[in-house]
């Protein structure tokens, strides 16, 4: 086993990658360190051949419960997982002790159909729909025995989430009527507030669904009456007390009205789409020749060099962008997260971005330079944008992480 580390400062983050393997390098930490663990952990299907991802470790509660002890009272976690073997991870996941507290659900347009397609008499017929979901487990240590929710984040700094920062579309709406998702009887997540009140500047409460705005996925949110679409007065919810009505026939109906013009979908959730090119190799050497053909099947692009076109050959990245959101929703202000399968370093580029101290561990040898190439980027992203704030401040104007980095 090996271990790689950066200097850490309370603003700009460091990371400490280990190599080997997560049950052994995990006994090395004490009790209540980490304020969170984020994972895109083996789905165990054996992807692609891969040996590493049907080791049945993130079915075990006996490794969730060593994640159990390392983390805070109140701590958060996030997994990704499979739709066919979801169940078992987070079975194991509470088996170990964790509280389960939601599923997240990632939608997504690109994914391909791995289908044994038949013929003859069944032509038409095969073994597998497209794949367009991934669920992610968002599970939470118990607090600490005695404490209220409000005790133990100011104990531990853990115990909550993040609403504020992973608002959707923040500056979205102005004062208006309409419903509310802050006491006020509204859809939980609409973010309209009632007639007399201020919506909430920073944008819609973040829900349990995220999406890659991909064209196929948007086709599944219709526009909404009163988004894009005319409120016409005969919707199902038309009985509702909330917004302005009229009396047709005795009975009180929503009024008829022009569109809000307020997002445009009911796809008003938190999208990012799959990793781009440029994200899997931020930091890392890569190169122009195509590693399959357009129309190459699932087993040509199992069976191609991808190191040829990519520098980052993991096959399954996660975008940053996604995996920031996750960071911020779950861990504290200069909090310390822990990945125990870092693959090519997601989690370790997102946290870095986001100002956090992460550690990163890694079974596979290969993957070590991917990881180091992408987190030492971040860092150095990450102080060239402190150091353009700072500029900046002295000067008075502004400027975004996220015209620095993906």
């Amino acid at each position: 086993m090996s271990s790689v580390s950066t200097a850490s400062n309370a603003v700009s983050g460091s990371y400490t990658l280990h190599h080997g393997n997560a049950r052994q390098l995990l006994q090395q930490y004490p009790d209540s360190h980490f304020d969170s663990l984020v994972a895109d952990g083996p789905y165990e299907l054996g992807f692609m051949g891969r040996a590493w991802d049907r080791s049945g470790i993130v079915n075990d509660p006996a490794f969730w419960a060593e994640c159990l002890r390392v983390l805070k009272p109140g701590a958060h976690l996030v997994n990704f997982s499979h739709a066919r073997t979801y169940h078992r991870m987070a079975c194991a996941v509470e088996d170990a002790g964790f509280e389960l507290r939601d599923q997240l659900m990632w939608l997504y347009g690109s994914g391909f159909p791995k289908s044994k397609n038949l013929a003859g008499d069944w032509d038409g017929w095969g073994t597998a729909l497209k794949p367009a979901h991934e669920p992610i487990v968002l599970a939470r240590k118990p607090l600490e025995k005695g404490l209220t929710v409000a005790d133990n984040v100011a104990k531990w700094g853990t115990g909550a989430l993040h609403i504020d920062a992973c608002r959707v579309n923040p500056g979205e709406f102005t004062k208006t009527g309409g419903r509310s998702s802050r006491g006020h009887g509204g859809v939980y997540g609409d973010g309209m507030a009632p007639s007399g009140f201020e919506a909430h500047d920073n944008g819609r409460w973040p829900a349990n669904l995220l999406h890659d705005g991909s064209a196929a996925v948007l086709a599944g949110f219709p526009d909404e009456a009163g988004a894009r679409a005319a409120v016409l007065g005969t919707e199902p919810s038309s009985s509702s007390k909330m917004g302005p009505h009229v009396y047709d026939g005795g009975q009180m109906r929503n009024q008829a009205r022009e569109r809000r013009d307020d997002l445009g979908s009911a796809a008003r959730f938190f999208y990012c789409a799959k990793a781009s090119r440029a994200d899997r190799n931020e930091g890392l050497p890569s190169y122009d020749a195509p590693a399959v053909g357009s129309n190459a099947t699932m087993g040509q692009r199992e069976r191609a060099d991808w190191p040829a076109r990519n520098g980052n050959h993991h096959p399954t990245v996660k975008p940053t962008r996604l995996m920031r959101w996750l960071c911020r929703l779950i861990t504290p202000p200069s909090g310390r997260i822990v990945d125990p399968f870092a693959g090519s370093g997601s989690t370790g580029k997102a946290g870095l971005l986001e100002g956090f101290d992460v550690v990163l561990m890694e079974l596979q040898a290969e993957h070590l330079p991917l990881i180091t190439g992408r987190c030492d980027h971040a860092l150095d992203v990450r102080r060239r944008y402190l150091a353009q704030l700072a500029r900046q401040a002295r000067i008075g104007t502004q400027t975004t992480l996220f015209s620095l980095a993906s």
